[in-house]
């Protein structure tokens, strides 16, 4: 676990990377197998939307081409150009906001720093098709039948945040998969919503929340979050928080 402390955030969120580095992020991204589509949704008074886009738009020059067109997709909203209903369609209050999935999969916030490991990780598992998943969660997956919404509080700088958000992210993955849509997987920047990390009391991230109900502190394994996620639809009295 790492705690939320005070960092420099102009080094935690700049985009600068060696041609090494160049390198290596295309090898990874040279592993995708079909196509994967990213929204980005930005608006005018955002400190670090314009990266985002950047990144974004690197990671898609990298990636493998069909033709002339890119295996990864990416689109960029503007709220002011693009209009509020676009916004409304994938639930996005915050700016800026990346969205993979049709709206399964948010990253509130860029995913920088360390985060950007899970980020391209869940990128490649969309495109592969296979979430790694053991059978047996995904057989418990396709049995969930209510609203399940999680939420995973990360910062730039933690090296055990991926691992969470990637899990997170093949839940929602394979209720996606499987047709129902039930589970949403948020990743939450706690630097850019300092407000949502305050709401749960987090002191110490990766912080996992489930339907508005603190669960986990640090990563938990597959069967651990398994199991939350199962009993979640039938607590009384929950109520999931909106931006």
């Amino acid at each position: 676990m790492t705690p939320i402390a005070g960092y420099d955030l102009s080094e935690m969120f700049s985009i600068r990377f060696s041609k090494e580095d160049l390198e290596a992020l295309k090898s990874v991204l040279s592993e995708m197998k079909n196509v994967v589509e990213i929204q980005t949704f930005i608006g005018d008074i955002c400190a670090f939307c314009s990266d985002t886009v950047r990144l974004i738009d690197l990671l898609s020059s990298l990636s493998p081409k069909v033709g002339d067109e890119p295996l990864l997709k990416h689109r960029v909203y503007h709220y002011r150009k693009d209009g509020v209903e676009v916004f409304k369609k994938y639930n996005i209050t915050r700016i800026p906001s990346v969205v993979l999935l049709e709206g399964q999969i948010r990253y509130i916030g860029m995913p920088a720093g360390e985060e950007l490991r899970g980020f391209i990780e869940t990128i490649l598992r969309l495109s592969s098709g296979n979430s790694g998943l053991s059978s047996k969660t995904v057989s418990e997956l396709s049995k969930v039948s209510g609203k399940v919404h999680i939420e995973v509080i990360v910062t730039p700088m933690c090296p055990y945040c991926p691992y969470a958000a990637f899990i997170s992210n093949m839940f929602a993955f394979e209720s996606f998969k499987n047709g129902n849509k039930n589970i949403i997987s948020d990743i939450i920047e706690a630097y850019e919503n300092p407000d949502i990390a305050d709401r749960y009391g987090v002191m110490s991230v990766p912080a996992i929340a489930i339907n508005g109900e603190m669960e986990f502190i640090g990563v938990p394994s597959e069967e651990e979050l398994l199991a939350k996620i199962s009993e979640a639809p039938r607590r009384k009295g929950y109520k999931t928080h909106r931006y």
